[in-house]
C-alpha cells in the first residue's frame, strides 16, 4: 500500500469524492479543497507530497493559482495538473510555471496513480540530489579516532534514532553544522528539507519575516523554520536571537506550530530542531540574557563537541581527509603531510579548530610546491594563521 499526503483542489463535488476514494483505497491520505482560496489553507495546513490541481475553477483558477505559488517560492511539492477541455498552450504554460505533470479527464486510474508515484518519485530525488550538492561542500563530521571523539560518534548514532531536540556546544570551527547535517542523513527525517538558520548572517530588520515567513496582499512567503517542516531546523548560534524572536521561538517550539507576520491562522509545524551555539547558554539563561523556557526546549539533549586541541591524535587523520577532499574536488595536486609535519600540527593549540586545520590544507594545496609539504611552510602558514586570529581590531576613524 501506498503512503503520503494528497491534495485534491477542484471545485466539481463528484471528481473530489471520486478520486478521494480511489487514492484512498490506495493507502493515500487524502485533502480536499474546492476553491483556490481553500487550496491555500489546505496546501499549508496539510503539507501535501503531491497536488492535484484543477485548471477550470470559478474566481481563481489552477494556471493562477500555480503561477502565485511559483512566484512566491511556495512549490514544495509536486503538482499534476487536471482538465477537461485542456489544449496544448495551457500544458505548456504549466510546465513552464512548475507544473510536473498534466491529466485530462475523464482520469484514468492507472494514469492518475502512476504520475502520482512518478511525481513522489522525482521528488525524492530532487531533495536527495540536493542533499548530495550539500554534502559536496565538505566531508561530513565526525572524523577521528580518539576517544573523545568515538564517544561522541557512539553518543550521535544514538541521537540518531530519535527525534529529540538537540543542543550542540562547542567552540567556533569545531564542526557544529557538520554534526547537525550528519544527525539529519542518518534519521527517519533525511528524506525531508535540512534548513539552517544563521541569525547573525540575515539583517535584523529582515530577520523576523525571514525565520517566520510573512503573509499580505502580496500572498504568501514562507520563512525559514516553515520550509523545514518534515525534516531538521538547524539554528547555529541561537545565542544571537533578540529577546523578542526568543519569546515568538520559544511560542513556537512549544505550540509546535507558527503564525506568520500579518497572518490569522496557524501552521502546523512537524520538524526536528538542531540548535548550535559556541556560547554558555546556561551562563545566559542566569544573567537574563536568553530566555529560561527556549533554553530548555532546545537543550532537551546536550552534545558537546570537543576543540581540536583536546583531541590532537585525530590531526593526521584530518590532515589525510582534508588533503584527498580538496584534490579530488578542486583538482589540486596531492601533497603528503611526513610524520615530522604531523607532529609538528598536533602540537598546535588550533584556536580555529577544524575550520582553521581545514583552511590550512587548502592553503597549503593551493601555494605549495612539491609531493611533501615541508616543516618551514607549516611555520609561515601557522604564523600567518596566527597573526590573522589574533591581531587587534583596528577602530573605525
Amino acid at each position: 500500500m501506498a503512503s503520503g499526503r494528497v491534495l485534491v483542489v477542484d471545485d466539481e463535488p463528484d471528481i473530489r469524492t471520486t478520486v478521494k476514494e480511489i487514492l484512498e483505497d490506495e493507502g493515500y491520505q487524502v485533502a480536499l479543497a474546492a476553491s483556490a482560496a481553500a487550496a491555500r489553507e489546505a496546501r499549508t495546513r496539510e503539507r501535501p507530497d503531491v497536488i492535484l490541481l484543477d485548471i477550470w475553477m470559478p474566481e481563481t483558477d489552477g494556471i493562477s493559482l500555480l503561477r502565485e505559488w511559483a512566484s512566491t517560492g511556495a512549490l514544495s511539492s509536486p503538482v499534476i495538473m487536471m482538465s477537461g477541455h485542456g489544449t496544448v498552450e495551457t500544458a505548456v504554460e504549466a510546465t513552464r510555471l512548475g507544473a510536473y505533470d498534466f491529466i485530462e479527464k475523464p482520469i484514468s486510474l492507472a494514469k492518475l496513480l502512476l504520475t502520482i508515484e512518478r511525481a513522489r518519485e522525482a521528488s525524492r530525488l530532487k531533495r536527495e540530489n540536493e542533499g548530495l550538492r550539500e554534502q559536496l561542500a565538505l566531508p561530513l563530521e565526525p572524523i577521528g579516532s580518539s576517544k573523545v571523539m568515538v564517544a561522541l560518534r557512539t553518543q550521535l548514532e544514538r541521537l540518531a534514532q530519535h527525534d529529540t531536540s538537540v543542543l550542540i556546544q562547542g567552540e567556533a570551527g569545531t564542526g557544529k553544522e557538520t554534526l547537525a547535517r550528519w544527525l539529519h542523513a542518518r534519521s527517519a527525517r533525511r528524506g525531508g528539507p535540512f534548513v539552517a538558520v544563521s541569525p547573525g548572517s540575515i539583517p535584523r530588520e529582515h530577520l523576523l519575516t525571514a525565520l517566520f515567513g510573512v503573509e499580505d496582499a502580496n500572498g504568501v512567503q514562507q520563512g525559514l523554520i516553515e520550509r523545514a517542516n518534515g525534516g531538521t531546523l538547524f539554528l547555529d548560534e541561537v545565542a544571537e536571537l533578540d529577546a523578542e524572536l526568543q519569546q515568538r521561538l520559544s511560542s513556537v517550539l512549544e505550540r509546535r506550530a507558527l503564525v506568520r507576520s500579518g497572518g490569522a491562522g496557524q501552521v502546523a509545524l512537524e520538524l526536528r530542531v538542531i540548535a548550535a551555539t559556541a556560547q554558555n547558554l546556561d551562563t545566559q539563561v542566569k544573567a537574563g540574557a536568553f530566555r529560561e523556557e527556549l533554553y530548555y526546549l532546545l537543550n532537551v539533549v546536550p552534545l558537546d563537541v570537543p576543540p581540536l586541541r583536546r583531541r590532537n591524535e585525530d590531526v593526521p587523520e584530518l590532515l589525510r581527509l582534508y588533503a584527498d577532499f580538496f584534490a579530488n574536488r578542486d583538482k589540486l595536486p596531492y601533497r603528503h603531510f611526513p610524520v615530522a609535519v604531523q607532529n609538528r600540527l598536533r602540537n598546535h593549540d588550533w584556536p580555529g579548530n577544524v575550520r582553521e586545520l581545514r583552511n590550512l590544507v587548502q592553503r597549503l594545496l593551493v601555494m605549495g610546491n612539491g609531493d611533501e609539504v615541508q616543516l618551514d611552510e607549516i611555520e609561515a602558514a601557522l604564523s600567518g594563521t596566527t597573526r590573522t586570529l589574533r591581531a587587534p581590531v583596528s577602530q573605525a576613524a
